[in-house]
């Protein structure tokens, strides 16, 4: 099978309809041999039976329902799961991305050799003070920390070699940043295509200003537990030494100053008496606790059932 085609929505019953005859035309014109994978996560408007409706008549739709809203990665790392083309293409659900685009993504993966193929809207159809400029903000930031030199890393339209969704496992929200799930799994050709961005047509968008914050908090802990997740001694065992050798410097110059002037005869002041003395216990303090953190991490991590678990790339 040439295409997998997954759709992850909610509550989009309206628009199914119009983008799988869409998909169905663009899919004919070339000759794909495909599937489509529409995961409903959690709809309430009818869109499952939208779905079931839209498979009897069409046997290239299948179909996945979960029985509460769970996100946007579940739908995918189900989608992923279940796909078997040889390039997976992942749009949404609400006619914004055009799968007029999709013969070209298929031929980046397929002749050009890219693992992965991001989307990217150059000139939204949304609302600039909400969206744009968020987003402008949002991909800025994750360029900045990945490394993957992206404009929209968060683009729903994107193309996968096969290997390289079978290799990676989407959770939580990290569906915003599966280029760089992607780039720490081995699959480092990223490419970018400028997409055709349509107005919403019908509904809501169901994502809020609230995204862009709890992206934010996802990227930091996304790249901390690709930097330190199998050696976390390498952070909090650093971050603890430093913190304890300067607390322990700072108490020591405190009590040989005192003991010098107390010789001396000239006026001194109590060790307690000193803010800086507290300050550098709390230091020495927290210093031996990162450094007991780090010790605890390593022990987990090299009791973890992956910690052997590399991606190859070829044997013989």
């Amino acid at each position: 099978m040439d295409i997998s085609v997954i759709i992850p929505l909610l509550n989009e019953s309206e628009s199914l309809p119009e983008l799988n005859s869409w998909i169905s035309r663009v899919m004919e014109a070339n000759g794909f041999s495909y599937e489509v994978i529409m995961v409903d996560d959690g709809s309430t408007d009818g869109s499952w039976k939208t779905i079931k409706g839209l498979a009897e008549s069409d046997p290239h739709i299948h179909g996945i329902s979960f029985r509460r809203n769970y996100g946007k990665s579940a739908a995918l790392f189900c989608g992923f799961s279940k796909a078997a083309g040889e390039v997976v293409i992942t749009m949404d659900a609400d006619l914004q991305d055009s799968p007029d685009e999709i013969p070209e993504l298929y031929r980046m993966v397929t002749e050009e050799g890219y693992d992965l193929v991001s989307g990217w809207k150059q000139h939204r159809q949304d609302n600039k003070l909400t969206k744009n400029l968020p987003s402008k903000l949002f991909n800025a930031t994750a360029r900045k920390v990945t490394g993957i030199k992206l404009h929209d890393m968060n683009c729903g339209l994107k193309a996968y070699r096969k290997e390289v969704v079978k290799s990676i496992e989407v959770y939580g929200e990290m569906h915003r940043y599966i280029p760089y799930l992607a780039k720490n799994a081995g699959y480092d050709k990223i490419g970018e295509l400028r997409v055709h961005h349509q107005k919403r047509k019908f509904g809501k968008s169901k994502f809020g200003m609230n995204r862009f914050i709890n992206g934010f908090l996802d990227l930091q802990s996304l790249w901390f537990l690709s930097t330190f997740g199998k050696k976390p001694m390498y952070f909090f065992g650093y971050s603890g030494m430093t913190m304890f050798v300067i607390g322990f410097i700072i108490m020591l110059w405190i009590i040989i100053e005192k003991l010098v002037k107390q010789a001396n005869g000239t006026y001194y002041r109590a060790v307690t008496d000193q803010p800086l003395f507290y300050l550098a216990l709390v230091a020495v303090i927290l210093g031996t606790l990162f450094f007991l953190a780090g010790f605890l991490g390593e022990m987990i991590s090299r009791n973890s059932q992956e910690r052997n678990k590399y991606n190859i790339k070829d044997t013989f």
